[in-house]
């Protein structure tokens, strides 16, 4: 039996960065994500984000190769998304994503990072925070791969 574990950090953002994921429906939307997700057959560790991005931490499991996965995620998540009569707004993710990948060992302090975005972002842009990933992950951060 053949056994892996591909815990990917996944970061995208909202059509043109328009924060539109209100906080009074922000779990609804991380709902349609977790559901998605499981239905194809991840295991998901944390959802959380901003109005305009959002980070999910999860092992996608070994039939799924990570980019169709995403688009798709993305893709069914925008039109059932698109259906909250709240977010009215609502254009879809915008084109591309990030995905950094930990082990089992970081699970813990990824998750605890992702449920504490806010209080992050009150501290640190995202286009900050996202310069700093890539330096850590030994991408140069001049190259402009923003999701």
């Amino acid at each position: 039996m053949s056994f892996t574990q591909s815990v990917y950090h996944i970061v995208f953002s909202t059509k043109r960065r328009k924060t539109v994921i209100k906080e009074s429906c922000e779990r609804e939307v991380y709902k349609v994500l977790y559901d998605l997700m499981t239905n194809q057959g991840a295991h998901v560790y944390r959802i959380g984000g901003m109005p305009d991005h959002v980070h999910i931490l999860a092992d996608i499991g070994a039939r799924n190769a990570l980019s169709d996965f995403v688009k798709k995620l993305k893709q069914e998540s925008s039109f059932l998304i698109a259906r909250h009569p709240e977010l009215r707004l609502w254009e879809g993710w915008e084109e591309g994503y990030s995905a950094f990948t930990y082990s089992a060992k970081d699970i813990k302090a990824v998750t605890e990072y992702i449920s504490k975005q806010k209080e992050h972002h009150k501290r640190v842009s995202f286009i900050e925070e996202y310069r700093a990933w890539l330096i850590e992950m030994g991408i140069s951060p001049d190259v402009p791969y923003f999701p």
